[in-house]
């Protein structure tokens, strides 16, 4: 007989909804059905050099940024973080709406491409709505499941600083856990996966 102890049931199911959080961003509508999301799955190591860079990221930006360490540490107490991120600086071609700063999508894609302090651009409006949709389904997905998360801009930023996605323009981060309280919106109290 094996014996699976709970803890370990809550890190596995954590992991098989991050890879239904990642099928969810996969499948999410796309404009003109062109898909330029990217997802990857962080864990272990990997997942404490994310919140490593994250409180390095912190401490450079001074005490405006002192809600980066705390996501940090929340990133720490995880099971494990998804990223999607979206190659943002190609067009939804022929749309030539001008949300970007540019008259067609053609002098948009041909605009010099510039790393900010966190991401680069000019980016397609529309391929940030995709990448919005894709967050939105994949978070439903981990909410179904049961699976605590909260989607993060400063997890995207240190896995931006990182090289995680080379190919994307922006990322987000969710962090997940199975805990006995949710630990992204009730701060209070601390806990950790066993390692």
């Amino acid at each position: 007989m094996v014996v699976i102890r709970g803890e370990e049931a809550d890190i596995e199911g954590v992991l098989e909804v991050a890879k239904l959080m990642c099928v969810s961003a996969r499948t999410a509508p796309k404009t003109y059905g062109v898909d330029d999301i990217l997802t990857a799955i962080i864990t272990g190591e990997d997942k404490d050099k994310l919140a490593d860079e994250m409180e390095k990221y912190s401490e450079e930006h001074g005490e405006d940024y002192w809600w980066v360490k705390r996501d940090a540490e929340n990133v720490r107490n995880s099971a494990a973080v998804v990223l999607i991120g979206v190659r943002g600086t190609k067009s939804a071609e022929g749309l030539n709406c001008g949300a970007c700063g540019y008259p067609s999508c053609a002098e948009m894609e041909k605009a010099v491409k510039t790393k900010g302090k966190d991401f680069i651009g000019p980016n397609c409006m529309y391929k940030l709505l995709d990448l919005g949709i894709a967050i939105g389904s994949a978070v439903k997905t981990a909410s179904i499941h049961n699976v605590d998360n909260r989607v993060m801009t400063s997890v995207g930023t240190a896995a931006m600083r990182l090289g995680l996605m080379p190919e994307a323009s922006v990322i987000m981060g969710i962090p997940l856990a199975a805990l006995g309280k949710n630990p992204y919106f009730d701060r209070r109290g601390k806990r950790r996966y066993l390692q």
